[in-house]
């Protein structure tokens, strides 16, 4: 059995969540079970991921239809309870071992907005099963991520 990575695309770039993507159509092509929770995103960002269901499943664990930045502050709260289930099925997801690379696609923006901490994340991570790899997504990156992490990509714009 071997050991699971994590790897964590960050950056102010385009094609994270889609090197995420690349990822987990890849493992799923070999016959790998992946999962993709997305964090912060808005709907019609999860469409083309649909279509890859059942070798990848997705979840999305907010209501609402729009991206978190463009909610008010009353749907910014209910949306917290609704991230917070997400990192809970996440964590049971790692735990379990029941697939063999999860993508956290925006869990660093859940970090930027103060919903969970750095620590938070990781715990997740460490509770793992030994051979289930992690991509987490995001803007910014924490010291404490870029410390677990095995591959960190800082994707930015050139010109």
């Amino acid at each position: 059995m071997e050991k699971g990575t994590i790897q964590v695309y960050y950056g102010s770039g385009q094609g994270k969540s889609a090197a995420a993507l690349g990822n987990a159509v890849r493992l799923a092509s070999e016959g790998m079970k992946t999962t993709i929770i997305q964090f912060l995103k808005s709907e019609a960002s999860s469409e083309y991921f649909e279509k890859l269901e059942p070798e990848i499943k997705l979840f999305r664990f907010e209501r609402s239809k729009d991206g978190f930045e463009s909610l008010t502050e009353e749907q910014k709260q209910e949306e917290k309870i609704n991230i917070l289930n997400g990192l809970n099925y996440a964590k049971k997801v790692l735990g379990t071992g029941e697939c063999d690379l999860l993508v956290l696609d925006e869990i660093l923006g859940v970090v930027d907005e103060g919903i969970v901490s750095e620590e938070d994340i990781k715990e997740a991570i460490e509770g793992r099963a030994i051979n289930t790899s992690v991509i987490l997504t995001g803007l910014n990156i924490t010291p404490g991520i870029f410390e677990i992490a095995d591959n960190v990509l800082n994707i930015k714009p050139e010109k």
